[in-house]
């Protein structure tokens, strides 16, 4: 279906986190680095100003956010945690064979996790998730790797994502 590409699943917690980050970003953020700015300004000369570049730079990082949680917020698809019908599918928990390592993984969208979590998280979009999206636990399946290697992957097991 023409436009699918550019959608992300997310759960409405996530949904509900990323669209308070905005919000944040957009009022407050904006308003504090806005007074960062000028209070680096009013130290005077611009070209060595270390404050000043540094707030501009800041600045940068948050208007950059502010456009990858937009984007993301306009194109996503909100729904309930999938559960565990034994099909990997974005939403996911997935512990894979990934060359013979066991690897455990979201299947999804980075956003759909906590910021402080350290758990692997894996696009449907990305080679490894195109490969095992609707697999079952049990089957495997090869991919090529973006550095044209061949990769064996197996399902070993698939759980619902509790975040």
């Amino acid at each position: 279906m023409a436009g699918q590409e550019n959608l992300t699943w997310l759960t409405q917690e996530a949904f509900d986190r990323r669209t308070a980050e905005l919000e944040q970003l957009t009022g407050e953020g904006r308003h504090d680095i806005a007074k960062k700015i000028e209070a680096a300004r009013e130290e005077g000369d611009l070209k060595e100003n270390g404050g000043y570049h540094a707030a501009k730079e800041e600045q940068g990082k948050i208007e950059a956010r502010i456009r990858v949680l937009t984007e993301l917020l306009r194109h996503a698809v909100v729904g309930d945690v999938q559960d565990d019908d034994g099909v990997v599918e974005p939403g996911i928990l997935v512990t894979a064979k990934i060359m013979g390592d066991e690897s455990v993984f979201l299947l999804g969208s980075r956003e759909i996790v906590a910021d402080d979590s350290d758990l692997d998280v894996y696009s449907e979009k990305s080679p490894l998730g195109m490969a095992i999206n609707g697999l079952k636990v049990g089957e495997s399946t090869a991919y090529t790797a973006p550095n044209g290697k061949e990769i064996m992957v197996e399902i070993v097991k698939i759980a619902t994502y509790s975040g």
